[in-house]
């Protein structure tokens, strides 16, 4: 791994630990990768599920999203979401953790395409999604 993807990764794991919608839906960064991202994020009871008792959409929704984002950060873009779609494959009941994998497709100059598994903890697909992503700028290294 290069010292520059070091520092990223290092950057990465500050800014996101430290936003406060992040924080609040609990998700957590498992793994870093360039042009990949796996995060988790546990199912409460009161705090994750609709009134069906199994983890809401915006929920699900969120840790897609920010896992097609820190994908897309892990190449040192800095992008917002244009566009994203998903199927919603199975219900997931509160559980310790679900892992959300969000994969680089295509990284473009202006455009970035990515798709992200939402996995729940006995490894069935709960969520698929792919969105587009916009590139607004570019990552600095700290110290740069």
């Amino acid at each position: 791994m290069s010292v520059e993807f070091s520092l990223q990764k290092e950057h990465l794991f500050e800014i996101y630990n430290y936003n406060p919608y992040v924080r609040f839906l609990e998700m957590k960064i498992a793994k870093l990768g360039q042009g990949y991202a796996e995060l988790t994020m546990p199912i409460h009871a009161d705090k994750h599920t609709n009134l069906y008792n199994v983890a809401h959409g915006g929920a699900l929704a969120s840790l897609a999203d920010t896992s097609m984002g820190i994908a897309c950060a892990t190449t040192g873009n800095k992008v917002v979401t244009l566009d994203m779609n998903m199927n919603f494959i199975k219900g997931a009941k509160p559980q310790k953790a679900l892992k959300s994998r969000g994969t680089v497709l295509h990284s473009g100059r202006s455009t970035m395409v990515v798709e992200a598994d939402v996995i729940d903890e006995i490894g069935d697909l709960v969520l698929k999604a792919r969105g587009t992503f916009f590139v607004i700028g570019k990552f600095e290294p700290k110290g740069a």
